[in-house]
This record gives structure tokens, C-alpha cells and sequence, in this order.
């Protein structure tokens, strides 16, 4: 069968006998979906994972923050995502990190021990009422919120705006965890760079039905699965009274950065005192040769690895991947520069 075919298929009704999202007795459930994401990637592991919502309230008064526990031992993991995602963007790395079959469990738990939150204004996690969402300001949060609940991981992961705002985070909390990957993201991204990532975020924000936002979003991952997109939508949009669907996230700040806005996170990376690790997706154009050169200029010990086969979205196009390399990386073992 076709894309085509499958596309078709998908819009007109189920897809491999899922229920249709714009049916009236359709009830989005988050936990519902992780067969779907073993099934697709061949992963082992427990049936079902021990994964469950959390929020944490902020001392100081700012938004409260949610997160997926995943497991219930010590988390050995902090995943941040990036903008316009959330918490579940990191579903399949998980359950690849909690295949025994194919990566060490770090932790006694089954099922990998780790923490993905929803970054402010994304996901399950309350919106600002000043729209600050920059790296810097989300930094604080999520310091403050690790710090509440004695979060010391071995990693921080952050890709895009997750992986700016933790490198904001080590910087200026070197003892929050020991070692810092970031996934496709310098400091040195421009609008220019992420233009197709900005092209997608400040589109429409309201879709007739779901096939109008699954057509939106394919347009923009053509290389992704029709299972993987609708449950990528799912997780990050919601359907309205009026049978329409909109996205979940808080839209404000979206596109007022201009080039260079982020210049001054260099100095942040020059500052970090733990390993680092530079995930680069091959046909992303957000980190350049040149980023990675000032990333190496101001941290010669940093490893890089470029992975073919992927985009921006590193998490999403080649996840299992992703999951060996960071487990490679957060024991100290030797990574490898380039994945095919």
C-alpha cells in the first residue's frame, strides 16, 4: 500500500482498526498509545510501562509545572522538549531505554527511571500570564521544580527549545545532574535555520477536523509514519465543542525572536562543567558546521554525533537510535560521531 493509500485511508475513516479521533464516541486517554509505539519500532520491555502524570506548584508563584514519572525509582533522566511539543515527544526513546533486549535499564524499576516534563505553556503544564517561555526563564522553572522534588539525574536531554533552555539550566545549576545532551540545538540558531519549524508552529491554530490538522502536519514530517503523526497530534492538540481541532499550546511568543536572540547562550556553554553531547540530525539545517565548530571552540571535550536519516525532530525519525546513543553517552562509554 502506498502513502497515499495509507493517507486516504487514514482521513476516511480507521486506521488499522483505531477509531476515527473526530467520531463522537472517540476519548483521548495519553497511556493509550504506547503498544502502538512498540509495535512500530519492534520494542520488548514491560506491558504496559509504569508511566504516570504528575504536578509539581511552584514556590515562588509562577505556573505549575506537569510531567510523565516514568518508573518509580530514582529518575536517572530529565527530557525536555521543544517548542510547540511536550512530554510524550520522548514516548518511543523511553520504551526503546526500557527494552532490556537493547539498552541497560538504569534503575530498579522495569521501566526506565526517568522524568519528561511538559515545558511552561506546553502540554499539561499551566500557561504565563507574561508569555515568557524564553530558555533563560524556563531554566528557573524547571531548576526550581527539579529542586523541589530532589531531581539530581545522571542526564539532562534537551532538544530545540529544551535543549537552549537546558543548557541554560546546567550552566547556572552545574550540581542538578552530570552530564548534558543536546539534541539538534546551539545556541546559534537563527529564524533562519529553523524557518520550516517556524513555518509550522505560527500556522493555523484551529482545523475544521482531524484530517485537516493530520494533512497540515504531514506536510511538514513527510518522512514520519501516518501512525506516529496521529499520535503525535493527539498528545499536542484537543478537540473543541464544535468538533473542531486546536493545539494545546500556548502560541503568544511564537515567531517574535529575531536572529541571533539567542547569541548570549553561548557564554552559558562556555560556562557548563559537565560532558556534553551534540545530537545533529543529517538533513536538519537548525545546527550548521559552524555552530558545531564555536560548540567544539568553547568546549573541546564536547562529542558530537550526526545522525543520517534525521531531521530537527531526532526523537521522532530515528528514536531507537537516539536511545543507544544516549545510553552509550550516560555511562561514559565511547560514542560514536556518525549513526546510519
Amino acid at each position: 500500500m502506498t502513502r497515499d493509500d495509507e493517507d486516504r485511508d487514514f482521513d476516511s475513516g480507521d486506521s488499522q482498526g483505531v477509531l476515527h479521533p473526530d467520531r463522537p464516541e472517540f476519548v483521548y486517554d495519553e497511556f493509550d498509545y504506547f503498544a502502538q509505539n512498540r509495535a512500530e519500532y519492534n520494542l520488548g520491555g514491560p506491558q504496559p510501562p509504569n508511566v504516570t502524570r504528575h504536578r509539581v506548584s511552584l514556590d515562588d508563584g509562577r505556573p505549575d509545572l506537569s510531567f510523565l514519572r516514568w518508573g518509580s525509582g530514582t529518575p536517572q533522566w530529565v527530557f525536555l522538549h521543544g517548542g510547540a511539543q511536550n512530554a510524550h515527544t520522548w514516548d518511543t526513546v523511553l520504551l526503546a531505554l526500557s527494552d532490556p533486549a537493547r539498552n541497560p535499564i538504569l534503575g530498579t524499576d522495569p521501566t526506565v527511571d526517568a522524568v519528561a516534563f511538559d515545558l511552561p505553556g506546553h502540554g499539561h503544564s499551566a500557561w504565563r500570564s507574561d508569555a515568557r517561555y524564553d530558555p533563560q526563564t524556563n531554566a528557573e522553572t524547571v531548576a526550581m521544580a527539579m529542586a523541589q522534588l530532589n531531581f539530581e539525574p545522571e542526564t539532562v536531554v534537551g532538544m530545540s527549545l529544551g535543549g537552549l533552555t537546558a543548557t541554560a539550566l546546567v550552566a547556572a545549576n552545574p550540581e542538578l545532574c552530570r552530564r548534558l545532551a543536546l539534541i539538534d540545538i546551539t545556541p546559534g540558531v537563527t529564524r533562519d535555520k529553523a524557518a520550516d519549524v517556524h513555518a509550522f508552529i505560527e500556522g493555523p491554530q484551529s482545523f475544521a477536523g482531524f484530517g485537516e490538522i493530520f494533512d497540515r502536519t504531514l506536510e511538514f514530517n513527510p518522512t514520519r509514519s501516518t501512525d506516529s503523526l496521529r499520535r503525535g497530534i493527539l498528545h499536542n492538540a484537543h478537540r473543541t465543542e464544535d468538533g473542531s481541532w486546536q493545539w494545546n499550546y500556548d502560541r503568544r511568543p511564537m515567531g517574535q525572536r529575531p536572529n541571533g536572540a539567542h547569541g548570549d547562550l553561548w557564554g552559558d556553554v562556555s560556562a557548563i562543567t559537565r560532558p556534553l553531547l551534540l545530537v545533529r540530525g543529517a538533513t536538519s539545517p537548525v545546527v550548521d558546521d559552524d555552530d558545531e565548530a564555536e560548540l567544539r571552540r568553547r568546549q573541546p571535550d564536547a562529542r558530537v554525533c550526526t545522525v543520517v536519516g534525521a531531521g530537527h525532530s531526532v526523537q521522532g525519525d530515528r528514536p531507537v537510535e537516539l536511545a543507544s546513543l544516549l545510553t552509550s553517552f550516560s555511562v561514559g562509554a565511547e560514542v560514536p560521531s556518525r549513526i546510519e
